[in-house]
């Protein structure tokens, strides 16, 4: 990774607060496509594929079905071990699938060794904290089998937050290396119900 993400996000006061990240690395995977349904949503049958539910894949290549053929990834929203579905595109108004194609995605970095932590601050030379998340204190949930980061503000730790906008810094560690993963702004959305 060569320079932190920049994510900017709302937090809701007095509600909670999750945000689900992902670490895709720069090696790209093919997996050969057997299958595609003309459904709503679309399942690709790609066997043993490897893609976790929640990744960005996309199909390129599949003779037939043209219009299957993304420039971008989408998110999938369904697997098995074979097979993929992408709730977002609807193929029933599809030409049928023919033959070949791949499903492509970033391959995922592991993450199951690696803690983390996340400092809230109203500006970055402030010296108070305003929130400090980490995998210790359970503000900060690292799950190494769907590769996901999850940040958590608990409902009662947004209702004391009356900051308008805040910077923040998601860092990443593994044993004395520390990866900075993500940062950016957080706006506070102030509570209407009380």
């Amino acid at each position: 990774m060569a320079a932190p993400v920049k994510i900017n996000f709302k937090m809701y006061q007095g509600s909670t607060f999750r945000e689900v990240l992902r670490w895709e690395s720069s090696t790209k995977v093919y997996v050969p496509i057997t299958n595609i349904s003309r459904s709503a949503p679309v399942v690709v049958t790609a066997p043993n594929h490897g893609c976790p539910l929640g990744w960005r894949a996309r199909v390129t290549g599949a003779g037939g079905m043209r219009e299957i053929n993304t420039p971008e990834p989408v998110l999938v929203t369904g697997v098995t071990s074979d097979t993929i579905t992408f709730n977002s595109i609807n193929s029933l108004p599809y030409t049928a699938y023919t033959t070949g194609g791949v499903l492509e995605y970033n391959q995922p970095v592991p993450l199951g060794s690696y803690t983390a932590r996340m400092q809230v601050r109203e500006r970055l030379d402030s010296t108070e904290v305003l929130l400090n998340l980490t995998t210790e204190n359970g503000g900060i949930e690292i799950d190494g089998s769907l590769y996901t980061i999850t940040i958590l503000a608990t409902a009662a730790q947004t209702q004391l937050q009356v900051f308008k906008t805040a910077v923040y810094s998601l860092e990443l560690v593994r044993g004395s290396e520390v990866i900075p993963f993500c940062g950016g702004t957080i706006t506070l959305v102030q509570e209407v119900t009380r």
